[in-house]
């Protein structure tokens, strides 16, 4: 008897194949509702051109749904100094495309952000706290998105401390939702699994295909769905609960959502939420909900 999953196998495999004649980039802009003046501000700290595509399953929605100002912050650009300029080119087209804004740290964005630096150049350090500092101050984020403190890349787990060391100069009238990610090393305790519906996803796989440069040498675009499905799989059991039941969710997204206020950071809710496409994000900015 003929293995039944061999042709489900061979179709994921004729699929990257095909990926890969796909065309990168070259697509217009997502038709998006337009924003108010008065539309909240969200940040989303990205260690790298890409990771603003790669974990923003989140920010897509609360641009889409909610109609939240979602502001790309380019805390690097990488640490190849010939690809800084045409990284930040990349990252302008895939914002641009998601509706997401853009604001660089520095010209070719911020250096050595790194545990390391934090620890042995204080100087350097300090200089890229105030930066974030001054941005917090400047667009008063109603949302922050930053890495967890173990998401095993070193500007990764950099920027987690950056933003971290930031907050916690802000006077004590600040406040604001944490929302922290993972791509290199997963989250022990996410308390959020969302899910992202088939276009959402699709969207997200096309705005990674404006870095090209990054995806001509390592196509993982085409492996963005697979991982975010292997999320629900995850999610099940570390969101929902050891033992429970796995949601039909296609595909979906983990996060730690805290709030941060008076130097504390707090958790909103007990126990996890698995959010549907169909939910109402709008839940998430109450409290013990």
């Amino acid at each position: 008897m003929q293995n039944p999953y061999l042709e489900m196998v061979s179709g994921y495999a004729d699929l990257m194949k095909k990926g890969r004649q796909l065309p990168l980039g070259q697509l217009p802009p997502l038709e998006l509702p337009p924003l108010t003046p008065q539309a909240p501000n969200v940040l989303l700290f990205s260690p790298h051109p890409d990771d603003e595509c790669i974990i923003g399953a989140l920010p897509l929605r609360l641009r889409r749904e909610l109609r939240l100002n979602v502001i790309n912050v380019a805390v690097t650009q990488g640490s190849n100094k010939q690809r800084q300029a045409g990284r930040l080119e990349e990252l302008r087209h895939a914002c641009a495309y998601l509706g997401f804004g853009l604001v660089q740290t520095a010209p070719n964005g911020l250096e050595k952000i790194n545990p390391q630096t934090r620890q042995d150049n204080p100087q350097h350090w300090s200089a890229a706290v105030r930066t974030v500092t001054a941005l917090l101050a400047q667009y008063q984020p109603r949302i922050v998105f930053l890495p967890h403190a173990n998401d095993n890349n070193s500007t990764h787990k950099g920027t987690h401390w950056l933003v971290l060391d930031a907050l916690t100069t802000m006077p004590d009238t600040f406040s604001c939702q944490i929302v922290e990610t993972e791509f290199w090393g997963a989250l022990e305790s996410p308390n959020l699994m969302l899910e992202s519906p088939v276009q959402d996803v699709a969207d997200l796989v096309a705005a990674l295909t404006f870095h090209v440069g990054e995806v001509q040498r390592n196509p993982y675009h085409l492996s963005l769905p697979a991982w975010m499905q292997d999320n629900v799989r995850r999610g099940a059991e570390l969101v929902g609960g050891q033992g429970g039941a796995a949601p039909s969710f296609a595909f979906a997204t983990l996060y730690r959502w805290r709030t941060f206020g008076r130097g504390q950071w707090t958790l909103p809710y007990t126990g996890g939420r698995q959010l549907t496409a169909a939910d109402n994000l709008a839940s998430l900015l109450a409290p013990d909900q």
